[in-house]
């Protein structure tokens, strides 16, 4: 069973590679802030973390349904999946700026926020893809007191600009996270619990994607 995955994010793979899977990655070609500002527009209002991301995860899986790699059409599941970090009330993507960045971890030093992961999987066997399941899964996170020496040390190292919330667990930013409460993995950007359970709805067995050698 062939997993794609509608996403560009090295963290995603590394984290779907060191479960045992090596996913086929296809770059889905979505218009993320047209999308939410879009959809904000028709409801009058800003989207809760948790519907932003199921929206645009989504929207990724979507966006990749009928596609081909190397001229051989998609014929497996097709994950999608996007991440946002809810903290004071504000719902907090990448920051992209170094400034956003450093702006970021001077207020949420030594406090907590949520993270959450959407995850929206497609059925597209048999070249089908009327069939899908989402989920959202949350985890929250607690920073250490982090001084301002690090903090520029890291925004410097660029990996904070590239991710939601400006933080990682499993790279640099590790140091700096006290405690995370519920699926790690979640904060990475992606919840293996979450994933298998959808696998398991739509009636494929999660050993099944297992495709990478065993150490």
């Amino acid at each position: 069973m062939r997993l794609y995955l509608a996403s560009t994010s090295p963290a995603r793979l590394a984290t779907l590679r060191a479960a045992g899977i090596e996913p086929i990655t296809i770059s889905p070609d979505v218009d993320e802030e047209a999308l939410v500002a879009s959809v904000e527009a028709e409801l009058g209002a800003a989207l809760p973390a948790p519907e932003m991301v199921e929206l645009l995860a989504r929207a990724k899986a979507e966006a990749v349904v009928g596609a081909s790699v190397d001229g051989e059409p998609i014929d497996g599941l097709i994950l999608g999946g996007d991440s946002a970090f809810l903290f004071d009330g504000a719902v907090y993507g990448k920051p992209h700026l170094p400034e956003v960045a450093r702006e970021r971890w001077l207020r949420q030093s030594g406090r907590s926020g949520e993270l959450y992961s959407g995850h929206w999987l497609i059925d597209h066997r048999g070249g089908r893809a009327d069939v899908a399941v989402g989920a959202v899964a949350s985890a929250r996170v607690t920073f250490s007191e982090v001084d301002e020496h690090e903090i520029d040390a890291y925004v410097a190292s660029g990996e904070p600009l590239k991710v939601a919330g400006a933080f990682t667990i499993d790279s640099l930013g590790g140091p700096f996270i006290r405690s995370v409460d519920g699926d790690p993995s979640t904060v990475i950007g992606l919840s293996l619990s979450t994933l298998r359970d959808l696998v398991r709805e739509l009636g494929v067995g999660w050993p099944s994607l297992w495709n990478r050698p065993r150490p």
